[in-house]
């Protein structure tokens, strides 16, 4: 880091996807890591059994004697945080170096060659493709990833590479803290309007991004996206999509639950590549994770055993059962267009099958502003179960429920709505065919259990 005297780091808000990598990345250079978290969760037990020391008390008599050294401890926080919580203000209060972690990865950012990846969606696959193609490759790579990847069952990867692969977030405009030598921009569909207000707000936050991509690196971006890009002279640019573009694929076929393609490069067109985790989105994803990658000097062999040992993400078209009988799994999509991809992907790979989503709504404010393209994008589906909206970090908005969502499917759809302590009663008694639950709240939480049921012998014979 750039203080030669931290002895040890402290983390508010531990238990997140992105703080627990960096989290793993000190604990493993030997420092001493402890942190707060609101809730316990299997994030944070798994942190716990590896030596971070966790609380769960906002409480500034919980914090490790080690960490209440302004002159040898750094405090990491997320944005989520707010501003008035307790052990926040006391490190602020009391001269500590206090840094967001997208400062954090800024910073690693300019000390190795960092890969980025950028987008409303997409970008933990395509991430986490690109950190496995290069980890295995010749070249290495350090990781900081925004899911648990079930090649490695952690979201951070270490080696002595001069390589990190980071995924750049949005969110926050956290993603103009890094510096990347390379970065791929998936999408720029509106996000996070509660942050930035506009679209062509959100529009210009990934315009300033591509500003900070290093003299001499490359920027590959998704063709047809409406931001205006604006790189240095001498960055190098590209762009790609599913059939078009400096990057693509020809020669696709799906069939029999799998997929293979020809990768179409400037550099080298590589066949025959076999896409480990076999969904339809993913062979986009795919296209910018080889594209970074082979940029970086990773080899045709590289690339095409890269992708097809690669075995998802948790939670990314997250297959729990795959029978001809039953399918069932679990996807974080939660915006228009990631649930549109969604739909679309499952559809594309059952055709003629009952396809049946429970999803949670995540954010009033995301929920007020899409509830039209929501409904739009589930309309894909035969049947939709929808739970109440997942809050978050925020308070509930006025006349702004899943009744909105709910009122504007398609009339074909069969709908439901529910509490979430209903779903699963619901799944208990009910049989399914294709099901699949979408959302990035605590619904994900009862997926094991979900599982369970769905398995069970007195548990219907689907349709």
């Amino acid at each position: 880091m750039e203080t030669k005297d931290i002895r040890a780091v402290y983390f508010i808000g531990v238990g997140g996807i992105g703080m627990s990598a960096i989290a793993r990345y000190f604990l493993r250079r030997g420092l001493v890591v402890a942190g707060y978290d609101k809730t316990p969760s299997d994030l944070t037990r798994r942190l716990e059994k590896e030596g971070v020391l966790v609380h769960y008390d906002e409480n500034i008599d919980e914090i490790p004697h080690l960490c209440k050294r302004p002159e040898s401890c750094l405090v990491v926080y997320t944005p989520a945080i707010p501003a008035a919580h307790k052990e926040l203000v006391f490190f602020q209060e009391n001269g500590f170096q206090v840094m967001k972690r997208a400062q954090v990865l800024g910073i690693l950012t300019r000390q190795m060659h960092g890969l980025c990846v950028a987008g409303t969606h997409g970008k933990t696959t395509t991430s986490s493709m690109c950190a496995h193609i290069m980890h295995e490759s010749h070249l290495d790579c350090n990781a900081f990833l925004g899911g648990i990847t079930k090649n490695y069952g952690t979201n951070y990867i270490v080696s002595d590479s001069d390589y990190v692969v980071i995924e750049a977030d949005e969110f926050d405009r956290s993603f103009h803290w890094l510096s990347p030598w390379m970065t791929v921009i998936t999408s720029t569909d509106p996000d996070h309007l509660d942050i930035y207000g506009t679209k062509e707000a959100y529009l210009e936050s990934f315009r300033h991004y591509t500003e900070l991509i290093q003299p001499g690196g490359a920027l590959i971006i998704h063709r047809g996206l409406e931001m205006k890009e604006n790189q240095p002279a001498s960055v190098r640019k590209y762009d790609y999509s599913l059939d078009e573009g400096d990057f693509h694929a020809e020669n696709i076929c799906i069939e029999n639950g799998e997929i293979t393609f020809d990768f179409v490069s400037p550099i080298e067109s590589v066949k025959d590549i076999v896409l480990g985790h076999p969904v339809p989105i993913n062979i986009e994803n795919s296209i910018a994770a080889m594209a970074m990658a082979q940029l970086a000097g990773c080899t045709a062999e590289e690339l095409r055993y890269g992708i097809r040992t690669y075995s998802g993400v948790d939670r990314r078209f997250d297959f729990k059962i795959k029978t001809d009988q039953l399918v069932f799994l679990s996807d974080y999509a939660h915006h228009p267009m990631e649930i549109y991809q969604s739909a679309r992907s499952i559809r594309q790979l059952y055709k003629d099958r009952h396809i049946t989503a429970i999803f949670q709504p995540h954010l009033y404010t995301r929920t007020r502003d899409f509830y039209k393209e929501f409904a739009q994008a589930l309309s894909q589906l035969d049947e939709v179960i929808l739970t109440e909206i997942y809050p978050a970090r925020e308070e509930p908005i006025e006349g702004v429920t899943s009744q909105l969502i709910y009122d504007n499917l398609e009339p074909q759809v069969q709908k439901q709505l529910i509490n979430k302590d209903e779903v699963l009663d619901l799944v208990k008694r009910r049989s399914f065919d294709v099901l699949i639950v979408l959302g990035a709240g605590d619904l994900d939480n009862m997926v094991p259990r979900m599982t369970k049921l769905l398995l069970s012998s007195k548990h219907p014979k689907t349709k």
